[in-house]
């Protein structure tokens, strides 16, 4: 596992800043973790960067209709549901701020929601807030999925754990980022940078699902061995 100022080191060499065996500046190791935090916060807001989807429960109580999240999550995507106390789940939809805000009333219902709103807002404590319609009538449990983002890095000696291709994906990239402005770089870089950051968009790219619309699908029985 490299370190951060390792990382950091690499990327400078890559356009030459740096000689092998070289040490960062006390002003640089300041600079450059941030300029670092900069990027991956960056890569954050691309999907195809996220190198996994992660399921997150939420305890719903009876009658309430808003709950807050901590570690607020860039993303949620489907699929949502709400699972009973039986085991038993209900399908949840995940609808935005507009549609959230033309339901007249919000506390109506008392049942199993079906519909949920994503407030990812922002504050000091990064809290988002989730909002389920109708409210539940029961204590319920909603589960959600996430993004799995990259981490920002707290200090030059922390040691990363990285998904395969990642790290030369960042060093090249972060090159490219610290370059800006300051000196010109090379076709090659450039090469390294743009195809390393494709081949984890293509590991992270979703497996599609293929799907018929119903108007073209003939309702004859058929059988998946022998054929119509």
């Amino acid at each position: 596992m490299p370190s951060v100022s390792t990382m950091i080191l690499r990327s400078m060499r890559m356009t030459g800043e740096k000689v092998r065996g070289g040490t960062l500046t006390a002003d640089e190791q300041v600079e450059c973790l941030a300029e670092l935090n900069t990027m991956m916060e960056s890569w954050q807001t691309e999907r195809l960067m996220c190198y996994s989807i992660t399921e997150r429960t939420v305890a719903l109580t009876a009658s309430t209709e808003s709950y807050t999240v901590t570690s607020r999550p860039s993303k949620i995507v489907d699929p949502c549901f709400i699972r009973d106390g039986s085991g038993y789940d209900t399908p949840v939809q995940i609808i935005n701020a507009e549609v959230y805000g033309r339901i007249v009333d919000k506390d109506a219902g008392f049942t199993v929601p079906t519909y949920l709103f994503y407030d990812a807002g922002f504050s000091a404590t990064s809290t988002a807030t989730l909002s389920v319609y109708p409210s539940p009538s029961a204590s319920l449990t909603l589960h959600f999925n996430t993004w799995v983002e990259l981490q920002n890095f707290a200090n030059l000696s922390t040691n990363v754990l990285l998904p395969k291709g990642y790290q030369l994906a960042i060093e090249s990239n972060f090159a490219i980022h610290l370059a800006a402005g300051v000196t010109e770089i090379s076709n090659e870089l450039a090469r390294i940078a743009r195809d390393a950051k494709a081949a984890v968009k293509s590991l992270n790219l979703p497996a599609p699902v293929s799907r018929l619309d119903s108007g073209v699908v003939s309702h004859r029985a058929t059988n998946i061995l022998t054929g119509p």
